[in-house]
Protein backbone atom coordinates (compact mmCIF):
# COMPACT_ATOMS: atom_id res chain seq x y z
CA UNK A 1 0.00 0.00 0.00
CA UNK A 2 1.48 3.42 -0.79
CA UNK A 3 -0.43 6.90 0.27
CA UNK A 4 0.76 10.22 0.91
CA UNK A 5 0.25 12.36 4.78
CA UNK A 6 -0.29 15.10 3.68
CA UNK A 7 -2.05 15.45 0.33
CA UNK A 8 -2.93 19.06 0.55
CA UNK A 9 1.00 19.24 -0.69
CA UNK A 10 0.30 17.34 -3.41
CA UNK A 11 -2.57 19.54 -4.67
CA UNK A 12 0.23 22.02 -4.81
CA UNK A 13 1.72 20.24 -7.56
CA UNK A 14 -0.33 21.90 -9.93
CA UNK A 15 1.06 25.15 -9.57
CA UNK A 16 4.65 23.26 -11.11
CA UNK A 17 3.99 23.88 -14.99
CA UNK A 18 2.19 27.12 -14.13
CA UNK A 19 5.55 27.94 -12.77
CA UNK A 20 7.67 26.68 -15.88
CA UNK A 21 5.21 27.97 -18.53
CA UNK A 22 5.74 31.72 -16.62
CA UNK A 23 9.44 31.38 -16.30
CA UNK A 24 9.54 30.21 -20.24
CA UNK A 25 7.54 33.55 -20.87
CA UNK A 26 9.62 35.90 -18.63
CA UNK A 27 12.74 34.67 -21.14
CA UNK A 28 10.66 35.63 -24.25
CA UNK A 29 9.30 38.29 -22.96
CA UNK A 30 13.45 39.60 -21.69
CA UNK A 31 14.37 39.37 -25.04
CA UNK A 32 11.61 41.05 -26.75
CA UNK A 33 12.70 43.62 -24.21
CA UNK A 34 15.71 43.91 -25.38
CA UNK A 35 15.42 43.62 -28.92
CA UNK A 36 12.77 46.67 -28.43
CA UNK A 37 14.86 48.81 -27.16
CA UNK A 38 18.69 48.24 -28.67
CA UNK A 39 17.66 46.51 -32.06
CA UNK A 40 17.51 43.31 -33.98
CA UNK A 41 20.82 43.49 -35.35
CA UNK A 42 22.52 44.77 -32.03
CA UNK A 43 20.64 42.27 -29.61
CA UNK A 44 22.63 38.43 -30.64
CA UNK A 45 26.10 40.37 -29.77
CA UNK A 46 24.98 41.60 -26.19
CA UNK A 47 23.60 38.30 -25.58
CA UNK A 48 26.16 35.89 -27.52
CA UNK A 49 27.51 35.11 -24.00
CA UNK A 50 24.33 33.71 -22.64
CA UNK A 51 23.32 30.00 -23.51
CA UNK A 52 19.53 29.70 -24.13
CA UNK A 53 19.84 26.04 -23.77
CA UNK A 54 21.40 26.14 -20.04
CA UNK A 55 19.13 28.81 -19.35
CA UNK A 56 15.79 26.08 -20.12
CA UNK A 57 17.78 23.71 -18.00
CA UNK A 58 18.44 25.44 -15.17
CA UNK A 59 14.76 26.29 -15.46
CA UNK A 60 13.92 22.69 -15.60
CA UNK A 61 16.18 21.96 -12.56
CA UNK A 62 14.77 24.67 -10.36
CA UNK A 63 11.11 24.10 -10.87
CA UNK A 64 11.55 19.77 -10.51
CA UNK A 65 13.53 21.10 -7.18
CA UNK A 66 10.36 23.02 -6.26
CA UNK A 67 7.74 20.18 -6.92
CA UNK A 68 9.82 17.11 -5.56
CA UNK A 69 9.99 19.38 -2.41
CA UNK A 70 6.30 19.26 -2.17
CA UNK A 71 6.35 15.53 -2.79
CA UNK A 72 8.41 15.13 0.36
CA UNK A 73 6.41 17.53 2.43
CA UNK A 74 3.40 15.33 1.26
CA UNK A 75 5.49 12.38 3.42
CA UNK A 76 4.93 9.77 0.99
CA UNK A 77 4.49 6.68 3.00
CA UNK A 78 4.68 2.56 1.75
CA UNK A 79 3.34 -0.64 4.05
CA UNK A 80 0.89 -0.53 6.56
CA UNK A 81 1.65 -2.72 9.91
CA UNK A 82 -1.59 -2.34 12.70
CA UNK A 83 -0.64 -2.43 16.44
CA UNK A 84 -3.79 -2.68 19.07
CA UNK A 85 -3.58 -0.48 21.56
CA UNK A 86 -5.10 -1.51 25.62
CA UNK A 87 -5.60 1.16 27.73
CA UNK A 88 -5.91 0.76 31.83
CA UNK A 89 -7.73 3.66 34.18
CA UNK A 90 -10.60 4.73 35.59
CA UNK A 91 -13.61 6.61 34.56
CA UNK A 92 -13.04 10.33 35.43
CA UNK A 93 -15.17 13.23 35.22
CA UNK A 94 -13.37 16.60 36.24
CA UNK A 95 -15.92 19.49 37.97
CA UNK A 96 -14.73 22.54 36.78
CA UNK A 97 -16.07 26.03 38.86
CA UNK A 98 -16.67 28.96 36.93
CA UNK A 99 -18.51 31.28 38.73
CA UNK A 100 -17.30 34.53 38.87
CA UNK A 101 -15.77 34.38 42.84
CA UNK A 102 -12.96 32.16 40.42
CA UNK A 103 -11.48 35.18 39.17
CA UNK A 104 -10.38 36.12 42.39
CA UNK A 105 -6.55 36.48 42.33
CA UNK A 106 -5.51 35.44 45.97
CA UNK A 107 -3.93 32.52 43.63
CA UNK A 108 -2.45 33.95 41.22
CA UNK A 109 -3.00 34.40 38.27
CA UNK A 110 -6.28 33.71 39.38
CA UNK A 111 -8.26 30.89 41.06
CA UNK A 112 -9.62 29.71 38.06
CA UNK A 113 -6.37 29.86 36.26
CA UNK A 114 -4.60 27.65 38.43
CA UNK A 115 -7.40 25.34 38.20
CA UNK A 116 -6.93 25.32 34.61
CA UNK A 117 -3.48 24.49 34.97
CA UNK A 118 -3.81 21.71 37.61
CA UNK A 119 -6.44 19.94 35.49
CA UNK A 120 -3.90 19.82 32.54
CA UNK A 121 -1.23 18.18 34.92
CA UNK A 122 -3.74 15.78 36.06
CA UNK A 123 -4.87 15.15 32.69
CA UNK A 124 -1.27 14.19 31.99
CA UNK A 125 -0.35 12.42 34.95
CA UNK A 126 -3.54 10.43 34.38
CA UNK A 127 -2.92 8.22 31.15
CA UNK A 128 -4.78 5.48 30.19
CA UNK A 129 -7.75 6.51 32.00
CA UNK A 130 -11.39 7.64 30.25
CA UNK A 131 -11.45 11.81 31.70
CA UNK A 132 -14.53 14.00 30.87
CA UNK A 133 -15.11 17.48 31.90
CA UNK A 134 -17.69 19.50 33.56
CA UNK A 135 -18.17 23.67 33.31
CA UNK A 136 -20.73 24.50 36.38
CA UNK A 137 -21.55 27.77 38.05
CA UNK A 138 -25.38 28.14 38.89
CA UNK A 139 -26.16 25.92 35.77
CA UNK A 140 -24.07 22.89 34.46
CA UNK A 141 -22.52 22.25 30.92
CA UNK A 142 -20.71 18.97 29.90
CA UNK A 143 -17.84 20.43 27.70
CA UNK A 144 -16.14 17.13 27.02
CA UNK A 145 -17.63 13.42 27.67
CA UNK A 146 -15.49 10.60 28.36
CA UNK A 147 -12.15 10.41 26.56
CA UNK A 148 -8.70 8.76 26.13
CA UNK A 149 -7.84 11.64 24.59
CA UNK A 150 -5.50 14.74 26.32
CA UNK A 151 -5.03 16.52 23.17
CA UNK A 152 -8.75 17.35 22.64
CA UNK A 153 -9.26 17.36 26.19
CA UNK A 154 -6.77 20.11 26.97
CA UNK A 155 -8.59 22.33 24.06
CA UNK A 156 -11.63 22.36 26.66
CA UNK A 157 -9.69 22.79 29.45
CA UNK A 158 -7.80 26.34 27.77
CA UNK A 159 -11.98 27.44 26.49
CA UNK A 160 -12.41 27.61 30.48
CA UNK A 161 -14.06 30.73 31.93
CA UNK A 162 -17.05 32.29 33.51
CA UNK A 163 -18.74 32.29 30.59
CA UNK A 164 -18.86 28.66 29.96
CA UNK A 165 -21.95 28.45 30.91
CA UNK A 166 -24.73 30.64 31.54
CA UNK A 167 -25.84 31.04 34.50
CA UNK A 168 -23.94 32.92 37.30
CA UNK A 169 -23.95 31.06 41.27
CA UNK A 170 -22.65 27.87 42.34
CA UNK A 171 -24.78 24.82 42.29
CA UNK A 172 -22.73 21.12 43.42
CA UNK A 173 -25.53 19.35 43.11
CA UNK A 174 -26.65 20.28 39.17
CA UNK A 175 -22.87 19.27 38.72
CA UNK A 176 -22.71 15.97 40.10
CA UNK A 177 -26.34 15.46 38.05
CA UNK A 178 -24.03 16.27 35.66
CA UNK A 179 -21.18 14.05 35.56
CA UNK A 180 -23.46 11.16 36.12
CA UNK A 181 -25.16 11.70 32.92
CA UNK A 182 -21.56 11.70 31.32
CA UNK A 183 -20.65 8.32 33.00
CA UNK A 184 -23.91 6.97 31.98
CA UNK A 185 -23.86 8.41 28.05
CA UNK A 186 -20.16 7.48 27.11
CA UNK A 187 -18.84 5.07 29.94
CA UNK A 188 -18.58 1.73 29.90
CA UNK A 189 -22.35 -0.30 30.60
CA UNK A 190 -22.16 -2.09 34.16
CA UNK A 191 -24.50 -4.20 32.54
CA UNK A 192 -21.89 -5.66 30.52
CA UNK A 193 -20.10 -7.11 33.24
CA UNK A 194 -17.22 -5.06 32.99
CA UNK A 195 -15.96 -3.82 36.31
CA UNK A 196 -15.32 -0.34 36.06
CA UNK A 197 -14.27 2.46 38.56
CA UNK A 198 -15.85 5.77 38.45
CA UNK A 199 -14.64 8.84 40.08
CA UNK A 200 -15.34 13.08 40.34
CA UNK A 201 -12.77 15.54 40.80
CA UNK A 202 -14.72 18.77 42.12
CA UNK A 203 -12.53 22.06 41.40
CA UNK A 204 -14.08 24.90 42.98
CA UNK A 205 -13.80 27.37 45.76
CA UNK A 206 -16.71 26.03 47.75
CA UNK A 207 -19.01 28.71 47.79
CA UNK A 208 -22.54 27.11 46.88
CA UNK A 209 -25.22 28.53 47.37
CA UNK A 210 -27.55 25.52 46.89
CA UNK A 211 -28.75 22.62 49.36
CA UNK A 212 -29.20 18.82 48.67
CA UNK A 213 -25.02 18.24 47.42
CA UNK A 214 -24.12 16.57 50.43
CA UNK A 215 -26.93 13.92 49.77
CA UNK A 216 -26.64 13.34 46.51
CA UNK A 217 -22.82 12.77 47.18
CA UNK A 218 -23.70 9.96 49.15
CA UNK A 219 -26.12 8.61 46.62
CA UNK A 220 -23.17 8.82 43.91
CA UNK A 221 -20.97 6.93 46.41
CA UNK A 222 -23.12 4.18 47.36
CA UNK A 223 -23.38 3.35 43.81
CA UNK A 224 -19.43 3.07 43.75
CA UNK A 225 -18.67 6.63 42.71
CA UNK A 226 -15.93 8.30 44.36
CA UNK A 227 -15.85 11.77 44.76
CA UNK A 228 -12.25 14.18 45.45
CA UNK A 229 -12.28 17.41 45.77
CA UNK A 230 -9.24 20.46 45.48
CA UNK A 231 -10.34 23.47 47.41
CA UNK A 232 -9.32 27.35 45.52
CA UNK A 233 -8.63 30.36 47.45
CA UNK A 234 -7.45 31.44 51.41
CA UNK A 235 -9.11 32.63 53.70
CA UNK A 236 -8.56 35.53 54.28
CA UNK A 237 -9.73 36.26 50.64
CA UNK A 238 -9.60 38.45 47.68
CA UNK A 239 -12.23 41.25 45.59
CA UNK A 240 -13.72 39.44 42.59
CA UNK A 241 -11.64 40.85 39.41
CA UNK A 242 -13.61 42.05 36.19
CA UNK A 243 -11.71 42.06 33.16
CA UNK A 244 -12.10 43.07 29.44
CA UNK A 245 -12.09 41.07 26.60
CA UNK A 246 -8.04 41.58 26.28
CA UNK A 247 -7.75 40.01 29.83
CA UNK A 248 -6.96 43.81 31.06
CA UNK A 249 -8.40 44.82 34.87
CA UNK A 250 -11.58 47.05 34.86
CA UNK A 251 -12.32 46.85 38.65
CA UNK A 252 -13.52 44.76 41.24
CA UNK A 253 -17.17 43.31 41.38
CA UNK A 254 -19.18 45.47 43.50
CA UNK A 255 -22.86 44.75 45.94
CA UNK A 256 -25.51 47.04 45.08
CA UNK A 257 -24.61 49.12 47.92
CA UNK A 258 -21.52 49.90 45.22
CA UNK A 259 -19.26 48.22 48.03
CA UNK A 260 -16.08 45.58 46.80
CA UNK A 261 -17.59 41.70 46.88
CA UNK A 262 -15.03 40.04 49.12
CA UNK A 263 -15.19 35.87 48.25
CA UNK A 264 -13.09 33.63 50.96
CA UNK A 265 -12.64 29.85 50.45
CA UNK A 266 -15.00 27.72 51.39
CA UNK A 267 -13.27 24.12 52.10
CA UNK A 268 -15.28 22.92 54.97
CA UNK A 269 -18.11 22.78 51.92
CA UNK A 270 -15.99 20.77 49.92
CA UNK A 271 -14.20 18.70 52.60
CA UNK A 272 -17.52 17.43 53.27
CA UNK A 273 -18.52 16.18 49.71
CA UNK A 274 -15.34 14.73 49.83
CA UNK A 275 -16.20 12.86 52.89
CA UNK A 276 -19.56 11.84 51.61
CA UNK A 277 -18.26 11.00 48.54
CA UNK A 278 -15.31 8.36 50.05
CA UNK A 279 -12.67 10.00 48.75
CA UNK A 280 -10.06 12.91 49.41
CA UNK A 281 -9.79 16.73 49.90
CA UNK A 282 -7.17 18.72 48.95
CA UNK A 283 -6.17 22.50 49.60
CA UNK A 284 -4.51 24.59 46.55
CA UNK A 285 -1.28 26.08 47.38
CA UNK A 286 1.69 26.74 45.17
CA UNK A 287 4.02 24.88 45.29
CA UNK A 288 2.63 22.14 46.98
CA UNK A 289 2.13 18.63 46.58
CA UNK A 290 -1.60 18.06 46.59
CA UNK A 291 -1.87 17.07 42.55
CA UNK A 292 0.90 14.26 43.25
CA UNK A 293 -1.10 13.67 46.62
CA UNK A 294 -4.48 13.23 44.26
CA UNK A 295 -3.07 11.42 41.46
CA UNK A 296 -1.97 9.23 43.55
CA UNK A 297 -5.20 8.34 45.09
CA UNK A 298 -7.35 7.58 42.07
CA UNK A 299 -4.06 5.59 41.06
CA UNK A 300 -4.37 3.37 43.89
CA UNK A 301 -8.57 2.63 42.87
CA UNK A 302 -9.14 -0.29 40.67
CA UNK A 303 -8.33 0.06 37.09
CA UNK A 304 -10.24 -1.38 34.28
CA UNK A 305 -9.15 -2.32 31.20
CA UNK A 306 -10.93 0.21 28.11
CA UNK A 307 -11.65 -1.89 24.75
CA UNK A 308 -8.59 -1.73 22.27
CA UNK A 309 -7.65 1.01 19.86
CA UNK A 310 -5.67 0.07 16.66
CA UNK A 311 -2.89 2.30 15.33
CA UNK A 312 -2.02 2.35 11.84
CA UNK A 313 1.67 2.67 11.00
CA UNK A 314 3.37 3.47 7.80
CA UNK A 315 6.69 4.14 7.07
CA UNK A 316 8.36 6.80 5.56
CA UNK A 317 9.85 7.11 1.97
CA UNK A 318 10.69 10.81 1.76
CA UNK A 319 14.59 10.45 2.80
CA UNK A 320 14.69 9.57 -0.92
CA UNK A 321 12.68 12.43 -2.13
CA UNK A 322 14.90 14.82 -0.39
CA UNK A 323 17.78 13.39 -1.75
CA UNK A 324 16.68 13.99 -5.23
CA UNK A 325 16.04 17.43 -4.01
CA UNK A 326 19.51 17.97 -2.78
CA UNK A 327 21.20 16.45 -6.38
CA UNK A 328 19.34 18.46 -8.52
CA UNK A 329 19.53 21.73 -6.31
CA UNK A 330 23.41 21.65 -6.37
CA UNK A 331 23.22 20.26 -10.07
CA UNK A 332 21.23 23.53 -11.01
CA UNK A 333 23.34 25.86 -8.41
CA UNK A 334 26.46 24.39 -10.35
CA UNK A 335 25.20 25.10 -13.70
CA UNK A 336 26.20 28.38 -15.02
CA UNK A 337 23.94 30.28 -18.14
CA UNK A 338 26.92 31.10 -20.43
CA UNK A 339 28.73 29.49 -23.39
CA UNK A 340 31.81 27.53 -23.17
CA UNK A 341 33.38 29.41 -25.90
CA UNK A 342 37.32 29.04 -26.31
CA UNK A 343 38.58 31.48 -28.74
CA UNK A 344 42.52 31.23 -29.93
CA UNK A 345 44.72 34.99 -29.82
CA UNK A 346 45.81 35.42 -33.88
CA UNK A 347 47.39 38.57 -33.57
CA UNK A 348 44.74 41.26 -33.87
CA UNK A 349 41.99 38.28 -35.05
CA UNK A 350 40.69 36.05 -32.54
CA UNK A 351 39.66 32.81 -34.51
CA UNK A 352 37.63 30.23 -33.16
CA UNK A 353 38.69 26.55 -32.89
CA UNK A 354 38.24 24.52 -35.63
Amino acid sequence: MYRFENTVFLKMLILVPVLLLFVQWSFRSGKKKIEKVFGQKLTPFLTSSVSDKKRRWKSILQVTTIGLMLVAMARPQSGQSSQAIRSEGVELMILADVSSSMMADDLRPSRLELAKVDMAKLVASLSGSKIGLVAFAGASALLSPLTTDPGSLKLFIDSLSTSSVSTQGTNFQLALQEAKAGFERAGVDKNSGARVTRAIIIMSDGEDQEVGALEYAKKLADEGIRIFSIAYGTEKGAPIAERDSLGYLKGYKKDQKGNTILTTVNGKELEALAQAGSGSFFFASPGGSYLQNLAEDINKLEKTQFESQMMVQYDENFQWVLGLVFVFGLTELFLGERRNRFRLWRGRFEVPPA
